[in-house]
């Protein structure tokens, strides 16, 4: 017999799917969160003995449990834990942990494509191209390598999941994994794929609108509640607000933080250590501790919501020759403007600021941070430009 503990999301449920195409009847899957895997651990432990081959995929366990699984390991127990979060590296020092972050190509790994090796390796179950395609859609869209590839296949095949319960989607992709040379999407899903995008396009639409600005800890971070959709909310708002290092998404019904980053230089799955989390380098996540409470909601409850800037502008756009208008809730303007084929600068009520910037970019990032700062739309900047030579006249 063999039983897998597993995460509940996308990832952990792809191992489930290998899992009951390898062993079938004889094999247990249960689906664990993050706080739960501990207990059921330990309910193993209790009730259950060496003749199961336990499974664990992409998951750790607490200090307790991992000298629990050694003492196993070593009185002849059988178990095998797969993961590829930086966080549990340390379970490859046992003989029964194998985690990695990247495979030997470079290619930042999933736990499904991690456990399909080994189960392939093992001779526990044959590869096959349906399969293939399924395991590298759920790692694409685990690492977030589907955004750069632009492989929406991989986006939709989590909005799938989402859509039905975890038993109905199991079945599915069992059922079209056994019985298919490819792995696609059939007419049906299709169409209610194409209406859920069309509703979370409305759903961040409405965050956009909500999200405010804090600095945590030496970086600055958008703040938003949200209780669906965070991935692709974290990467939407992520690309609206580029000037923030991160996004953390609030789920108050369930007492946790998510963190997203679009960026290279900043890793979440450390800003979310510093909660008692975990995660990867662009998504993580942690409870709602007294500390993050206090920073992401007692801190930022009072702030004003960020301003989107224009998108419709002819003429006050980005990297203008005659400068981008931008201004805040306090009504101050600000000029953002080349002063040589390398530098910028930004004027503030006609008198420029002593930075200088290497870059466009670098100067709305500083502009956006210190000051909350859009830009404005056409109109404004029509009249502002009138202003001006109404003022030159007149001098």
């Amino acid at each position: 017999m063999y039983k897998l503990l597993s995460h509940n999301d996308l990832d952990g449920v792809g191992c489930g799917i290998l899992a009951k195409l390898a062993f079938g009847k004889e094999v247990k899957v249960r689906y664990q969160s993050v706080s739960s895997i501990n207990r059921e651990v330990e309910w193993f432990f209790e009730h259950e003995g060496k003749d199961v081959f336990l499974f664990i995929t992409d998951l750790g366990v607490n200090e307790e449990n991992e000298k629990k699984l050694e003492q196993f390991y070593q009185a002849g127990g059988k178990v095998q834990l797969l993961d590829h979060h930086k966080t549990s590296l340390h379970f490859s020092d046992y003989e029964w942990g194998h985690v990695a972050v990247e495979d030997s190509s470079g290619n930042l790994t999933s736990a499904t494509s991690l456990f399909y090796e080994y189960l392939v390796h093992q001779h526990l179950m044959e590869s096959s191209h349906a399969i293939d395609e399924f395991v590298e859609l759920v790692r694409q869209y685990d690492t977030w390598e589907w955004e750069k590839n632009n492989n929406d296949q991989a986006h939709r095949l989590n909005a799938l999941f989402y859509l039905m319960s975890i038993e109905e989607f199991e079945e599915k992709m069992i059922r079209r994994l056994q019985g298919k040379d490819h792995f696609s999407f059939d007419e049906f899903e299709q169409k209610i794929l194409d209406m859920e995008e069309t509703k979370i396009e409305r759903y961040i639409q409405r965050k956009k609108r909500e999200i405010v600005q804090t600095e945590v800890n030496g970086h600055f971070a958008g703040v938003v509640y949200a209780e669906s959709y965070h991935s692709e909310l974290g990467n939407e708002l992520g690309k609206e607000y580029p000037h923030l290092d991160y996004i953390a998404i609030l789920n108050m019904g369930g007492k946790r933080v998510g963190f997203r980053t679009i960026h290279d230089h900043i890793d979440v799955a450390e800003v979310a250590g510093q909660f008692g989390g975990g995660g990867h380098a662009k998504a993580s996540g942690c409870t709602l501790t007294e500390e993050a409470y206090k920073q992401f909601v007692i801190d930022a409850f009072h702030l004003e919501s960020l301003r989107e800037d224009a998108k419709r502008n002819r003429y006050n756009v980005k990297r203008s020759p005659f400068g981008s208008l931008y201004k805040n809730r306090k009504e101050e303007v600000f000029l953002l403007y080349s002063i040589n084929e390398c530098d910028w600068a930004i004027d503030h009520y006609h008198t420029k600021l002593d930075e200088v910037f290497p870059s466009f970019e670098k100067a709305e990032t500083f502009l956006k941070r210190n000051f909350a700062a859009w830009l404005v739309r056409d109109e404004i900047f029509v009249q502002y430009l009138m202003d001006e030579v109404k003022s030159m006249k007149k001098e």
